[in-house]
């Protein structure tokens, strides 16, 4: 069984280390706060310890990273030269050079490098993609996917730095191909520097167009990805609390025999998929590469597939939002 070790015990860090102890792979938590190292210490039975302790032991095989994002390529290349399969929350890196080098390392090191793209281990985000795979949805001809909520504003990243990786993994799953144009349009309505709203389109060599909204404004949680087909489409709703509400198939079509397409109209489907925890289920796969030296599902070239999406988009994003200030927008 493989032993890991967990850096970072905030907000999102306590779910992971919580899971990884829960299966059985938890050895020791890192976190720069004495203090907070030790309740996460007492609370899951496990030691506190230091990075370089972690680094020096070998009888730690994985670190799991969820320190703050600036310092995600600093600790993964220190775990990779120290020996250490490595699982680093969104976003690997803040540069897609950076990740391009822990790529190149973890190859050179043989081991594993893995992104926490936690959708990509949602039972019902996989069931889509089988269903888009097996052409259940016909050609993917539009996709979209909203990701909303009221708050929590950061001031160290922008809004689509935050919300906007899960979207774009799930979208570049969805149309097995990257986008040959990026854009993106936002305002900074609060904190300067810091778009708290942005809108981002991708455009696909296939044909096929995206478009991903992200905004900490909204008056509710939204979470919802759309997917058109010409044969049918299908929305995922994350944040509808019914699980089998979660997953809708409407195999609406279009009949374009005549000089105007008409719709051809078709009542929603409920599709059930076995209920299981994502981020359970993204730690135990993370604990299995590690044990059988597979690639991961998420790997190091997915998320820096994901950030080259992501940069390009916040290329267009201060353009934009360099042009609304130079007009008085």
């Amino acid at each position: 069984m493989p032993s890991i070790a967990h850096m970072g015990y905030g907000y999102w860090g306590k779910n992971i280390a919580r899971n990884l102890a829960e299966l059985g792979f938890l050895k020791a938590v890192i976190d720069p706060d004495p203090g907070a190292a030790q309740n996460a210490a007492g609370t899951l039975g496990v030691a506190a310890a230091s990075l370089d302790e972690v680094l020096a032991d070998p009888g730690i095989d994985g670190l799991s990273i969820a320190s703050p994002a600036e310092m995600h390529f600093d600790h993964a290349a220190a775990a990779l030269q120290a020996g250490k399969h490595v699982f680093v929350e969104k976003p690997l890196a803040l540069k897609a050079d950076d990740a391009r080098a822990l790529c190149a390392l973890a190859e050179e090191k043989g081991l594993v490098l893995m992104v926490g793209h936690l959708l990509q281990y949602h039972p019902i985000y996989r069931k889509l993609r089988e269903l888009v795979e097996d052409g259940a949805l016909g050609r993917i001809l539009y996709a979209y996917s909203n990701r909303m909520s009221l708050g929590k504003f950061r001031i160290e990243e922008n809004v689509l730095w935050s919300f906007a990786p899960h979207d774009i993994s799930m979208l570049l799953g969805i149309f097995n191909e990257e986008p040959s144009h990026v854009s993106a349009q936002g305002n900074t309505s609060f904190t300067h520097g810091i778009a708290d709203i942005v809108t981002a389109q991708m455009h696909f060599p296939s044909g096929g167009s995206a478009h991903i909204q992200t905004c900490w404004m909204h008056p509710f949680k939204e979470q919802r990805l759309t997917v058109i087909g010409n044969k049918a489409m299908a929305v995922f709703e994350d944040s509808n609390p019914n699980w089998s509400e979660k997953l809708k198939l409407y195999r609406h079509s279009f009949d374009t025999s005549g000089p105007v397409p008409i719709p051809q109209k078709a009542d929603a489907e409920t599709v059930e998929v076995e209920p299981a925890e994502p981020l359970k289920s993204e730690c135990l796969h993370f604990a299995q590469c590690i044990d059988g030296k597979q690639r991961p599902r998420t790997d190091g070239d997915e998320g820096l597939r994901v950030l080259t999406v992501l940069e390009r988009a916040e290329s267009a994003l201060q353009r934009n939002l360099e042009f609304q200030q130079s007009r008085g927008l």
